[in-house]
Formats: structure tokens, sequence, C-alpha cells
């Protein structure tokens, strides 16, 4: 089945998180791979460490894309559609129960990577294959396809308040 956690709310990554930890301590195996994050996302120690969970390699450093140049922009491209395009080979040609692709959504509006060749994935993704996508405004196509879409939706946020993000809280 397919699941969309969308929104301006905190939250998407920690569900898609929550529910790879459940599966995961029922013995399916999930692939767990994040755009848009570093290394030093604080899930990632966590989710290294448990059984059944394989997690992909995000970049040690990386810019918010509204900080990025247009050659940066580029070149984050081309890492993340490495990175998509291994992933979906991996999720379809290893044996995983789940595969999580977190702030996809982001990295598809950049225009990073390409909404038909993540819906090329999911055409030949076996049925049995849970398929977690996150981020901010995935196209209606996507929201259609999800057997569970969640919307989280910001009231209040410390950021507007220009607090800086927070270690362990927001990443």
């Amino acid at each position: 089945m397919i699941h969309v956690y969308y929104g301006d709310g905190k939250g998407k990554t920690t569900a898609a998180v929550g529910l790879a930890v459940r599966a995961a301590g029922s013995e399916m195996r999930v692939l767990f791979v994040q755009f848009l994050k570093t290394e030093f996302s604080g899930e990632r120690e966590i989710l290294k460490n448990i059984e059944n969970v394989t997690l992909t390699t995000c970049p040690l450093d990386l810019k918010f894309t509204f900080e990025m140049n247009e050659q940066e922009k580029q070149q984050t491209a081309v890492m993340f559609r490495k990175l998509f395009n291994g992933s979906a080979s991996t999720a379809l040609s290893s044996r995983y129960d789940m595969v999580v692709f977190d702030e996809i959504f982001d990295v598809i509006n950049e225009d990073m990577l390409a909404e038909s060749e993540v819906f090329e994935f999911i055409a030949n993704a076996p049925n049995s294959l849970e398929i977690v996508m996150t981020g901010h405004d995935p196209s209606k196509r996507f929201i259609d396809a999800a057997d569970y879409a969640t919307e989280f939706k910001k009231i209040s946020h410390p950021f507007d308040k220009g607090l800086i993000a927070r270690k362990g809280i927001e990443f």
C-alpha cells in the first residue's frame, strides 16, 4: 500500500520513522531513504542500529534548497536521482517489505527528481511492498494514488518566532 505524509506541519518524518520501527519490530525488512537530510539528523543514529532496517547514506553537509545556487541544485539533483534509482532498484530486487522515501515530494518540487520516475517505481513495485513517502505539497496524483494520505497542518511553530531548529526535536 502507499502511504503519503505531507503538509507544512511538523511530524512527517517522525511518523515515517515510527512506522518503520513498528514494521521492523514485526520482522518486516525496511529500506529507509532520506533526501534533503544529512548524516547528522537524529533519527539516523537509532535507525541504523535497528535490525531489519537498512538506511541509505546521506551527505555530511547539505544546504537548504533555498540557499543553493543553480549549479549546486544541479549537482544535488544528480546525487538525488542516483539515490532514488539505486534505492528503487534495491527495493525491487531485494526482499524488502517497506520502503520509506523521506522528503521525496520536496525533491520532486525542486525539479531534482521527476514525478514520472516515482510513479514508474510504484507501477513496478510488488503488491506486498509498503511505500511510504513524505514531504511538502505532493501533486494530487500522489494523494489520489495513496491508500493512506495524512496531512500535517502547521498551527504554530517556533520557526515563526525566528527560533532555529533544535537537535533532537527538528533534526
